[in-house]
């Protein structure tokens, strides 16, 4: 019995040495090529800190009305390129990169007191960044997962948004959660930020798919075009903050939320998103008390850039009878 209660208890030792100790036996590698945001500098690249972290933005225009624009997932100040003179028609415009995106900073966790990744901390960035401006409300402009944030923003702080457009928005119901928030604090422990990188890297892979698939003509996706989307993924740090965005802290789901979202909505999609579908659309905006839904066709999920023409014809006609 004494020796079967030391084998347990040396077993028992070994597996917590092993689990603490062995993901830093694995090699993570650094990735060779990067460049810092600051090497990658725009003519009109304008920063500002808000909450502790540097924000790269653009901004065009001026006037009583503030257009905020929101980019998607992997996207940047570039994804506005094609409507920002057209917003800037008609009140200023500010289109800024989310933490994690392009060329903001990427902070780490010895940086930072709270992960900066998060949907709360955007949604507090936001409200710093109109804090910053002056501006009490804003006309926010959100596309993909930069319309969640939008939406986000709205249901906190209702009294700051003008008018609230979502464009192809991801706003949750569909698969659920990637990862239980139960089990976030165990990705948060130094062992799993070390083997991070190495979860991060498949998007060198997946990313490209993803945004060949966003859009409905592919004609329209220059070289030029997919080279400067992907410019994300050649940036110092990007795995770690695509790694501390992923598992960055539980918010709660966004779409049962979504009938407490009283104020009038416009949503804009390409009826050809592959990315999300035309049904999910149609789906939420139905939970909403005042919604209104208009499809672009033969466009994908990024009709500000595939479809800029009908994008603001759309956004223009809900504006001006508002």
């Amino acid at each position: 019995m004494k020796r079967l209660k030391r084998f347990i208890f040396i077993s028992f030792i070994f597996a917590c040495v092993t689990s603490a100790l062995g993901p830093f036996a694995i090699p993570v590698p650094e990735l060779e090529g990067l460049a810092s945001e600051q090497e990658l500098l725009e003519p009109d690249s304008k920063f500002i800190e808000i909450n502790g972290v540097t924000i790269h933005y653009k901004e065009a225009g001026s006037g009583e009305t503030t257009f905020v624009l929101l980019h998607p997932f992997g996207g940047s100040t570039f994804s506005w390129r094609e409507v920002m003179d057209d917003f800037a028609k008609y009140g200023k415009v500010i289109a800024y990169d989310r933490p994690a995106f392009g060329l903001t900073e990427r902070p780490m966790p010895e940086d930072w007191e709270s992960n900066p990744y998060g949907m709360k901390a955007n949604i507090e960035l936001l409200r710093g960044l109109l804090d910053a401006f002056g501006v009490e409300k804003a006309v926010l402009v959100g596309n993909s997962a930069g319309g969640g944030v939008a939406a986000a923003f709205a249901m906190e702080y209702p009294e700051r948004v003008g008018e609230l457009i979502l464009v192809a928005p991801g706003l949750g119901g569909g698969r659920g959660p990637q990862f239980p928030a139960w089990a976030l604090p165990l990705m948060w422990t130094p062992q799993m930020r070390h083997l991070g990188p190495l979860m991060m890297r498949e998007y060198q892979e997946s990313l490209p798919r993803t945004l060949d698939r966003g859009w409905f003509n592919k004609d329209k996706l220059t070289d030029e075009f997919r080279a400067r989307h992907l410019q994300v993924l050649t940036i110092e740090n990007w795995d770690r903050a695509f790694y501390e965005l992923t598992f960055a802290p539980a918010y709660p789901e966004l779409r049962p939320l979504l009938p407490d979202l009283t104020m009038p909505v416009l949503i804009v999609a390409g009826q050809e998103d592959r990315l999300i579908r035309s049904w999910y659309f149609e789906a939420v905006a139905a939970e909403m008390p005042d919604a209104r839904l208009e499809l672009i066709p033969e466009c994908g999920h990024v009709p500000q850039e595939e479809c800029p023409e009908p994008f603001m014809e759309i956004i223009l006609e809900y504006l001006s009878s508002r």
